[in-house]
């Protein structure tokens, strides 16, 4: 398992779905996941340390876990299986840890909330990383296409981070 941290949180212009970015510590693999409005909204909040006054369901599930004398260690990203990624939480409860199947989107957004580290397979991040260095057809080769091209080559990763 590689350790990952969140990037960001952007707005994929096609299919206007929210994608939340993850990049391993080192900075040189990247896994971006497309997930729900709801789910990017509760992950900014809590990237942003907004305070509710009524707990939404990610605190409530904290809350549970703490009364019950339970927190989650870690969660990770397992797999790719048909377009969908896979998640698992891992919560410690005295001497027993159980293993819970999720939507990454709701592992991150607990793990964000108690600041338990987030992680991917390797195999997955490998696969991934050879489809994005593919080589890509360059499909617009004029002016305004360079300018886009030299304006996203200048825009730092502060500009990006925890944005929608």
């Amino acid at each position: 398992m590689v350790e990952m941290k969140i990037f960001g949180l952007a707005l994929d212009e096609q299919s206007q779905v929210p994608i939340l970015i993850l990049k391993d510590i080192e900075e040189k693999k990247v896994l971006p996941i497309w997930i729900g409005a709801m789910e990017a909204m509760s992950i900014s909040i809590s990237l942003n340390k907004i305070n509710m006054a009524r707990p939404l369901t990610h605190d409530l599930m904290i809350n549970i876990l703490e009364t019950m004398g339970a927190k989650i260690t870690k969660v990770c990203i397992v797999s790719l299986k048909e377009g969908t990624y896979y998640a698992e939480i891992h919560i410690e409860q005295e001497d027993t840890v159980y293993v819970i199947d999720s939507r990454p989107s709701d592992a991150i957004a607990l793990a964000i909330r108690c600041d338990a580290k987030i992680f991917a397979n390797e195999t997955l991040l490998e696969d991934l990383q050879k489809h994005l260095n593919k080589d890509h057809e360059v499909v617009l080769k004029d002016e305004e296409a360079e300018k886009w091209t030299e304006l996203l080559e200048r825009i730092g990763d502060e500009e990006f981070k925890y944005k929608m």
